[in-house]
């Protein structure tokens, strides 16, 4: 370091030129770097995918909890209280292949859209490459699921998008 009066090199801890006499500034802190940025990014990335994981339960076990409802409506057990007669009272279309269709179209839907889910958090814990793909598509995917899956698709995207994230996220599945 260097006096910025008369140039003359000064030692490490001193706080006034000798030459000089003018006083020396105290030492600008250091920038955080690029590790910092690292450490923070994979933080973050730590809380989402638990985020993730979450939102695969919750979505799982509200969507058993309304397959339960719709099958038991399709099978006709609510016709007595719909109706109000003793009798099944059931759908016209309970029994018939189009209500079998669409539970079965729905179960798989909600098992897709689970695992999916499951998947993003996963990859995105253990810093896998195909991690950051699988979370973007889920989260475009759970945008219209207001409001959690439209805040933690937000949220995931802001993360996981542009050439700064994607850096970090590579870097952060190096040093994992």
């Amino acid at each position: 370091m260097y006096c910025s009066g008369c140039g003359f090199a000064l030692a490490q801890g001193q706080f006034v030129c000798p030459q000089c006499g003018r006083a020396v500034p105290a030492p600008a802190p250091a920038i955080p770097g690029f590790e910092v940025q690292l450490a923070s990014f994979s933080n973050q990335l730590c809380a989402l995918s638990t985020v993730w994981f979450i939102y695969a339960g919750l979505s799982l076990l509200l969507g058993l909890l309304v397959m339960a409802f719709a099958n038991a409506f399709l099978a006709g057990h609510f016709g007595q209280w719909l109706h109000g007669q003793g009798t099944d009272g059931g759908w016209p279309f309970a029994h018939m292949w189009l209500g079998a269709f669409f539970l079965r179209f729905a179960w798989v839907l909600l098992i897709g859209r689970a695992a999916l889910a499951f998947a993003a958090g996963w990859g995105l814990r253990e810093r896998a490459p195909w991690g950051r793909v699988v979370a973007i598509i889920a989260a475009f995917l759970s945008l219209l699921r207001f409001p959690l899956g439209t805040a933690l698709g937000i949220w995931t995207l802001i993360m996981l998008l542009g050439y700064r994230n994607s850096t970090l996220y590579e870097q952060t599945a190096v040093s994992h």
